[in-house]
């Protein structure tokens, strides 16, 4: 059966969601740049009249329902309901006698389909013995059942959303969370089904830059339509407009859904505060009551087991067991430009300097010009120059700066240093830039436990970009085992536009993945680019998010085809166009056993909190997420779906959130799926190993044990795009079940008590959403 996006028949009530949408997007507009554009999406910090008011709001509410008859009827069900749901989600205890081999466990319970009467049957798993704390009677903690049953169904209609847009994209989605929504494939479909694709490392005997394995052409056509890339079999089907039956999102039903989520979002106060926030904030008591009970048992264990061996039992939420660099970690957040530090950059351009300066490095009006006189048009002598005078880094001038920011990537403020060592297309081929590479990919290679994803630009201006890029990556030999590539895409058409370098948004797009279809279809034709994407796991989207734009992005928004003034489309604009060619590529891709890509933009850093509505209906993963702490609604489903959270507190110290507000340590101790990441180590950190540099800050800082920080860097292998082979290495054989039975503590030293308090927290919550699940509008979606 072929995979097609589900098209949605637009209701009256939808009809009322997208007004309400509209009047969000309208005030973000126009108050962007002040805090009242985010107050429909905030819970006032301090605000003690409208906290009062809001409280007598309920009060009066919760008094008017209790003298409902229908209301008592209704409220004495919904306890049952919860009760049957908490004793089903408690395990029966066993003997816990090692890793996840023991004698069967019951896990919470997972919820039969709306209108099934037989029950599932959970899975058995190994369940350690611990304390748990389990809090009942949430059906009378101050909210009323009907905003109980409207917060829950909103939040599963949420959840189904993104659990289409993710499936039909090859992104990830919890198979716990798919089993509450009561979707058929979480039950049936195989474990492994729902892995992205990616290639695996060459074998030591292989050789990784063969082109002899292409697969044969295929002969297809693409053409390019409202900014969408469509493939046709042949000219007949082209003729006939009946492209290759590959799923891509329509515009209408894509901003309908988001305006379903930005709806959730802005639904008052009483729901968003009461419920949502209530939820999240159990989420960090449970973690330090699971902390608080276990603490006895850590020292006990810390005297008999002999430090960094794990010997017998070691199943405990214990700090220690192993040191947190014998456990492998990625940096799933970083930019190739500024993957080096800066004494690293200083050392190499006085190392050029002194053994090659005469050698031609660049060609201006004809001229060829050397090193030195490089050198000497700066008036400037490498040999004097000293790492403050380089002036690459970051410090408290750049603080809510980015203009200043991009400017140290010119070493001494110098733009002609900057291409001659940190691009990829210039006099030299990239040939400095690649000698770079290489060095910080041997310094991973010899930490053996670190791997990086560095970011490569495509910018859009050409279709060469492409197969330049291929070729710089395998003339100069950049391939590294301990290196997976992603492509960014600068969001900054509006600057080529104003140099009349591209006539249309949608020539970027086309320039952008015309490329990348072609070299799918017929690979025979493209060896270099068809080599080069092997290596390459996703996309990423960057630029300054605090930067306004006047459009508001809805179906009545022009396509990029048309779009051809030179204001900057919105970064939903850009997200959506992304998303939609990346799904029909990789379902292309698919189709040829080729490796897919993931959609992992920068996000929620700065600017509206829309960016992360758009991320979450279109991103497998985000970076940064800070603005996550401003609505307690995104946040918990951020949490609900699992989404992962490349954060770098060090970068964000320097530009846009003090190190002590930075609120990855709540977002860990919540159960968000997060991994800490370097960003730039050129501008924001000094050691030679920038990666274990966030470790150790965030482990002083945060008194983080390492526990916690095991557990963070099991969650950077999970969401990198390291292969299903790496990852079994590196986690365990069956790293991909989620809780306590997919993590093997011999490798990843996260205990198996926090791996099962996590995973039983997760199921506590979704019960929320199943027990709720009653409604036919509900039933039809999961259809």
């Amino acid at each position: 059966m072929p995979r097609q996006f589900p098209k949605l028949n637009i209701s009256e009530v939808d009809e009322q969601v997208r007004l309400l949408a509209e009047k969000v997007f309208a005030k973000v507009l126009r108050e962007e740049d002040s805090k009242d554009a985010l107050s429909l999406f905030t819970v006032p910090e301090d605000c003690p009249i409208g906290q009062k008011e809001a409280k007598e709001r309920e009060l009066q509410k919760e008094l008017a329902e209790q003298k409902s008859v229908e209301t008592a009827k209704r409220k004495k069900s919904f306890k049952m309901i919860r009760s049957q749901s908490l004793s089903l989600q408690m395990p029966t205890q066993q003997d816990w006698k090692g890793p996840p081999t023991a004698g069967p466990a019951m896990p919470p319970a997972t919820p039969a389909f709306p209108g099934d009467t037989s029950q599932p049957t959970p899975a058995p798993y190994a369940m350690p013995e611990f304390q748990r704390v389990t809090i009942s009677g949430d059906y009378c903690a101050g909210i009323t059942v009907e905003d109980y049953e409207q917060a829950a169904k909103s939040l599963a209609k949420a959840l189904m959303i993104r659990e289409k847009y993710a499936r039909l994209a090859y992104h990830h989605f919890p198979r716990t969370t798919a089993q509450y929504l009561g979707y058929q494939w979480a039950h049936t479909a195989p474990l492994e089904e729902g892995l992205p694709d990616f290639h695996p490392p060459p074998l030591p005997q292989e050789d990784p830059y063969c082109l002899d394995d292409a697969p044969p052409n295929l002969g297809y056509l693409v053409r390019m339509q409202g900014g969408i890339l469509f493939v046709y079999d042949n000219t007949k089907t082209l003729e006939r407009q009946e492209p290759h039956s590959l799923p891509y999102p329509d515009l209408e039903t894509y901003t309908m859904d988001m305006s379903h989520i930005l709806a959730l979002i802005t639904d008052g106060p009483t729901v968003e505060t009461q419920v949502f926030d209530k939820r999240r904030n159990t989420l960090v008591s449970s973690d330090q009551l699971k902390t608080l009970t276990s603490n006895n048992v850590f020292y006990f264990f810390k005297k008999i087991i002999p430090l960094g061996i794990l010997k017998c039992g070691c199943f405990l939420d214990c700090p220690v067991v192993f040191f947190p660099h014998l456990v492998t970690q990625v940096d799933t957040h970083i930019h190739a430009a500024a993957c080096m530090n800066q004494k690293h950059l200083l050392r190499f351009i006085k190392h050029t300097y002194q053994t090659e300066p005469d050698r031609i490095v660049a060609e201006k009006q004809g001229r060829k010009i050397t090193l030195r006189q490089v050198f000497d048009s700066l008036n400037m002598d490498p040999y004097d120059l000293t790492v403050d005078s380089l002036d690459v880094h970051a410090g408290r001038q750049t603080f809510h700066r980015f203009d200043k920011f991009n400017s140290k990537y010119n070493p001494v403020g110098a733009s002609e240093l900057r291409d001659l060592y940190l691009k990829t297309e210039n006099y030299l081929g990239g040939e400095y830039f690649a000698r770079m590479v290489k060095e910080v990919a041997r310094e991973l290679e010899e930490s053996k436990y670190q791997y990086s994803e560095p970011r490569l630009s495509i910018y859009g201006r050409s279709p060469d970009e492409w197969p330049n890029l291929a070729r710089w990556f395998i003339q100069h030999k950049v391939y590294s085992p301990n290196m997976r590539w992603i492509i960014q895409v600068p969001r900054i058409y509006d600057i080529f536009r104003s140099k009349k370098l591209l006539p249309s948004f949608g020539k970027m797009l086309e320039n952008i993945f015309l490329p990348l279809f072609e070299a799918t279809i017929n690979p025979q034709d493209h060896r270099e680019l068809h080599l080069f994407l092997k290596y390459v796991t996703g996309f990423d989207s960057v630029d300054d998010e605090s930067k306004h734009s006047e459009h508001m992005f809805s179906e009545k928004s022009p396509s990029p085809d048309i779009w051809t003034s030179e204001q900057n489309p919105p970064y939903s604009y850009y997200l959506y166009y992304m998303y939609a060619n990346i799904m029909i590529l990789n379902n292309l891709r698919r189709e040829r056993g080729l490796s897919t890509f993931l959609f992992r933009p920068h996000c929620g850093e700065a600017g509206s909190i829309t960016h992360l509505v758009s991320a979450f209906l279109t991103a497998d993963n985000i970076s940064h997420g800070l603005l996550l702490k401003k609505s307690p609604v995104l946040q918990y489903l951020y949490y609900l779906a699992q989404i992962p959270i490349a954060m770098s507190p060090l970068s964000n110290n320097s530009l846009f959130l003090e190190y002590s507000k930075n609120p990855l340590r709540e977002f860990l101790h919540k159960g968000l799926h997060v991994s800490l990441s370097t960003d730039d180590p050129m501008q924001f950190h000094y050691t030679k190993e920038a990666l274990m540099e966030e470790y150790a800050i965030a482990a002083q800082v945060w008194k983080l044990s390492t526990c916690d920080l095991c557990e963070i860097a099991r969650n950077s292998v999970l969401q990198s795009g390291l292969s299903h082979q790496e990852k079994q290495k590196f986690l365990g054989q069956n790293y991909y079940k989620e809780g306590p039975e997919g993590n093997d503590i011999r490798k990843t030293n996260v205990a198996q008590i926090r791996m099962a308090f996590r995973y039983e927290t997760l199921c506590n919550e979704l019960s929320f959403l199943s027990d709720a699940m009653k409604s036919e509008e509900i039933t039809a979606l999961t259809k």
